[in-house]
């Protein structure tokens, strides 16, 4: 719940309209097939946490630099500056179906794969969740997200007219195949590794 305000925040710098912050408090509190996860920069959060360790030690452990952390903190644990998080993504269980309710990204860090590794982190939530496919909604003029759903197996399955309340604009459905199906879980994988090893040499 302490993320919230970022995520807001976050919602409003990459998109027209956005969903009112009660909506994800609800989400996060009363609906059981809603999944959401932040994609935080470990590095900030290391600068903040770190008031008396050796720097030389950390600058040399060179850890990875991203973690997607589940957007519900335990109330003991304290919460992690807001600044931390980079980015968002969630999706609702739907029978057998991942719907992808929501990706977004601060403009300050796209361009980076980051987008492409909230996305494979939704499709790995779908594999552990059980669902079959995966679908979404992406609006018809933006081309760069069409793009990388393609990239993962999407393929358009048709038109919800209108669907954008902020400027009526149509949203192209897409769907993955059967993703436990043994050509798309290969292709699925191999994309996945490739995106890792370029995030980790980054």
């Amino acid at each position: 719940m302490s993320d919230v305000p970022r995520v807001i925040e976050i919602e409003r710098l990459a998109y027209p309209s956005t969903w009112p912050p009660s909506a994800y408090r609800k989400e996060l509190q009363d609906n059981r097939w809603a999944h959401y996860i932040v994609l935080r920069d470990k590095h900030i959060l290391e600068e903040q946490s770190v008031v008396s360790a050796e720097p030389e030690k950390l600058r040399k452990a060179r850890p990875f630099p991203l973690s997607l952390l589940p957007s519900r903190p335990a109330v003991t644990s304290p919460s992690p500056s807001l600044a931390s998080i980079l980015g968002f993504a969630g999706l609702w269980l739907m029978v057998d179906e991942a719907h992808i309710t929501t990706i977004a990204m601060h403009p300050n860090a796209r361009g980076q794969g980051l987008g492409e590794f909230l996305l494979v982190s939704l499709i790995d939530i779908s594999y552990n969740i059980g669902a079959k496919w995966v679908t979404l909604e992406v609006r018809v003029s933006n081309h760069t997200a069409q793009n990388l759903y393609r990239k993962y197996g999407f393929r358009e399955a048709g038109v919800r007219h209108r669907y954008y309340s902020d400027n009526q604009e149509d949203a192209l459905i897409m769907w993955t195949d059967e993703i436990n199906s043994t050509s798309y879980k290969q292709k699925f994988l191999e994309l996945k590794a490739a995106l890792l090893q370029k995030l980790e040499t980054k």
